[in-house]
């Protein structure tokens, strides 16, 4: 058990490795990572209705419009795994679904604990994603779309964490490193704040 409730947020640019450290900070506190794009990328490999709208969405380099994403992440952190707390990977990602989190967890008298900013030089995001897309084939990962949507991160993600950093909850950790580096920094900073396995 945690003594301070893990109910965090890990955020960075895209290629910032936090859906890999988000999966690992979660099974070492013993609490789900809930991924918008987990959740996303399960629906378009399901063929499901929703998966047909996010894939048109997603192979145009865009994102997915908030209230459906809200609406999503609002069910998933209901489910009796998060009760105890869950680590947030892809959400919010802007100033609405900050208000849209806020709202859903005061409602609840469950505020975020911490929020993990990952940082990882823009360089360092595009050669990742552009390996990636090598490696998994993944449509989503074209040149173009990567630069939309750091464009996109830089100007509407990144202002999210001013509202956080006011409520002094977020610590930055360096992304640059081996994942076993990154993911002791993340525990390093988790323990300062009572947040441990």
């Amino acid at each position: 058990m945690t003594s301070t409730p893990a109910r965090l947020l890990i955020i960075g640019p895209q290629g910032s490795g936090k859906g890999t450290q988000g999966a690992r900070i979660a099974q070492a506190l013993g609490i789900p990572a809930v991924s918008t794009g987990d959740v996303f990328r399960a629906n378009v490999s399901e063929g499901t209705e929703l998966g047909l709208k996010v894939k048109a969405i997603i192979d145009a380099g865009d994102l997915v419009p908030d209230e459906l994403t809200s609406e999503i992440v609002r069910d998933r952190l209901t489910q009796t795994d998060a009760a105890a707390g869950f680590l947030l990977d892809g959400y919010p990602r802007n100033l609405g679904q900050v208000r849209d989190l806020d709202a859903f967890l005061e409602s609840r008298g469950e505020p975020l604990t911490a929020v993990i900013e990952l940082t990882v030089p823009r360089e360092e995001s595009i050669s990742r994603l552009s390996v990636r897309a090598a490696e998994q084939g993944r449509a989503d990962d074209n040149a173009e779309s990567i630069a939309k949507r750091l464009s996109i991160y830089e100007s509407e993600t990144a202002p999210i964490l001013d509202v956080y950093r006011d409520r002094g909850i977020v610590d930055g950790v360096d992304g640059v490193g081996s994942f076993d580096e990154i993911t002791e920094r993340i525990a390093a900073a988790l323990e300062a704040r009572g947040i441990t396995a």
